[in-house]
């Protein structure tokens, strides 16, 4: 076991990528989630302290399927069947662990985006994490480019179409034992997915979480493969989902 000075000294010579999108007013969200809402509640100066010190506050508003976030086993049923038989409650994203776990990024777009009717089959991502197999436990990342439309929120949603995770793909990830799924786009899944396939099988048949409007780039741009994920999610009790700030540490290569 690494004594606590060792996993200092590791972290400390690693760089850390954040893979979560800003929030900000009028920034992309699903239409049937309410939007990012800010506003400023408390100025400076509206109340001064006798030293002559003030505060100021903001007042949010969103939804937990709105911006970086992730899914809880809640979110889908199945002809009202949740994963495990078990009910909404105890599969809420309040009875989740934090992730400290491997990481495996699969890149289907280097230095591009794909088109927003491409689908990435098993045989892609298979062929794209070579000898990085999933393990139990895993979380993948699946970069398809489109997140770096964030800021232009109409080019992002596109009209709900975008490219994305085939179901074949997402059960040859799921039978590897992984705990989640993430990627850069608004549904994992390529839509439109009438029946959304994808979310039913990992998130009521596999018990694997989907991440979903990850920001990918500065990952894929330090040409990471393999790297600790961190991440928890808001614990809000009874939610289907929650806003999440994950990180990759990447660690430095050893000569």
């Amino acid at each position: 076991m690494l004594s606590l000075e060792r996993m200092l000294e590791a972290a400390r010579g690693a760089r850390c990528v954040d893979l979560a999108q800003p929030y900000c007013p009028g920034m992309p969200h699903w239409p049937t989630h309410p939007p990012f809402a800010s506003a400023r509640t408390k100025e400076h100066g509206d109340y001064v302290l006798p030293g002559g010190a003030s505060s100021a506050a903001e007042l949010i508003a969103l939804g937990t399927h709105v911006g970086t976030h992730i899914d809880a086993l809640s979110h889908f049923s199945l002809h009202g069947r949740l994963h495990g038989g078990l009910d909404a409650r105890s599969l809420g994203v309040d009875t989740m662990q934090p992730f400290v776990a491997r990481g495996l990024l699969y890149d289907a777009a280097p230095g591009g985006e794909l088109g927003e009717d491409e689908e990435i089959t098993r045989a892609q991502i298979e062929a794209g994490l070579g000898p990085l197999e999933p393990r139990p436990g895993d979380v993948v990342l699946v970069r398809t480019g489109w997140g770096a439309r964030w800021r232009n929120a109409r080019r992002f949603l596109n009209g709900q179409r975008q490219p994305g995770l085939s179901l074949a793909a997402a059960q040859w990830l799921s039978a590897g034992g992984v705990r989640a799924i993430g990627a850069d786009n608004v549904a994992l899944e390529r839509i439109p997915s009438p029946e959304m396939a994808v979310h039913v099988h990992l998130l009521v048949e596999a018990g694997v979480h989907i991440l979903e409007c990850l920001n990918l780039e500065d990952l894929a741009a330090a040409g990471a493969r393999e790297f600790l994920f961190l991440g928890a999610p808001l614990r809000i009790e009874g939610a289907t989902g929650a806003p999440m700030r994950p990180f990759a540490l990447l660690l430095p290569v050893r000569a």
